[in-house]
């Protein structure tokens, strides 16, 4: 690898210089010489050189022009251009550094300088490349990181959803399906730039996955209320209001061991906020209106739908199309009328995700 010679493109429309140039090159590198702008564009879409060394004044395409037109091509962007010309012009080097030359050579050439000048810009050249993909690797490697640290936070979280889950028999799959639901609301939001401002703030690949996390706090409720055949008492009820104030206790509690809270936040949201109403006849801080959170009253109708088709020890389950009119029917009380139009567009894709 270390004995591969670089290739340099010479671009002049006077013979005497291609040959003059060739003669002084040949020996440390491959040569190519070329009469024209136009044709340097020609065989640069098939052979991209270390260098070019680029005469200002020809026909047809002066050098300036042909610079242009490398620049403007992600492919030969980045290729190393010398300028070299017979013109002793301040005014046309400024141009030709400003268009993005990295030197500038006058002719006749000085072999030894010729020599050194390119030996320093391809040593320029190639570090530029090697910091280029040197960053590139870092971000591969951090953006590595990142999904394995989002995997294991991943299996964490449906490690304790599965716990509370596997004592409130009665809810089995619920998170699934609500993460579900959210998905399809979120998807149609966005789409329709609904809610655009709220959304714009949100980091998407936390809110989601946090959303596991809004049942948390029914690990503190007893399992004796959690799977009661029956409707509640109006204690049991009040005991079982807890699980909201609980969540946010436990997410708080996991707060504490760590520095990254994005994800956190989101999931205390959802816990405290999902059984908010908009009418503020809900819990646990009788929240109305906007005042509760964007995700709590997108999760209030996940949450709910959810509840409706799923058959309970003391009810049957209902049907989408049941389902969709209850929602319907809780448009400005339950639940915020804009999510409730949202939902109304989306209801066969919920229905065929049951």
């Amino acid at each position: 690898m270390g004995d591969k010679r670089q290739v340099i493109m010479l671009v002049d429309d006077n013979i005497t210089n291609l040959d003059l140039g060739k003669e002084i090159l040949k020996d440390r590198y491959i040569v190519f010489p070329i009469p024209s702008g136009v044709r340097l564009l020609e065989i640069l879409t098939k052979i991209v050189p270390d260098l070019i060394l680029l005469d200002i004044e020809m026909p047809d395409m002066n050098g300036f022009e042909v610079l242009k037109a490398l620049k403007s091509v992600p492919d030969t962007s980045d290729i190393p251009v010398i300028f070299v010309t017979a013109k002793s012009d301040t005014d046309s080097e400024l141009i030709g550094l400003n268009l993005g030359a990295v030197d500038y050579i006058s002719k006749p050439f000085s072999p030894p300088l010729l020599l050194k000048r390119i030996e320093n810009h391809l040593l320029i050249s190639s570090q530029k490349r090697d910091l280029k993909n040197y960053n590139e690797n870092l971000q591969q490697m951090v953006q590595t990181q990142i999904e394995q640290i989002m995997e294991l936070q991943n299996a964490v979280i449906s490690s304790v959803v599965e716990m509370v889950e596997f004592r409130d028999t009665v809810t089995f799959g619920h998170v699934v399906r609500t993460q579900k639901y959210l998905n399809l609301l979120m998807d149609k939001l966005m789409a329709e730039g609904i809610y655009k401002k709220e959304i714009s703030s949100w980091d998407l690949s936390f809110l989601i996955p946090s959303a596991q996390l809004h049942d948390v706090g029914k690990i503190r409720i007893p399992v004796a209320v959690l799977n009661k055949p029956g409707r509640y008492t109006e204690a049991e009820f009040n005991l079982m209001k807890n699980h909201t104030t609980y969540g946010v206790e436990i997410i708080e509690r996991i707060a504490c061991n760590t520095k990254q809270h994005t994800f956190l936040d989101y999931a205390k949201t959802f816990a405290a906020t999902h059984h908010e109403k908009w009418d503020g006849t809900g819990y646990p801080l009788g929240l109305a209106g906007e005042n509760i959170p964007l995700e709590g009253r997108l999760m209030a109708i996940a949450d709910v739908y959810d509840a409706l088709i799923s058959e309970r020890p003391y009810k049957l389950a209902m049907s989408p199309v049941e389902a969709e009119k209850v929602i319907i029917a809780g448009k400005g009380a339950h639940f915020d009328p804009v999510l409730v139009d949202v939902f109304q567009m989306l209801t066969n894709d919920w229905a065929e995700s049951v």
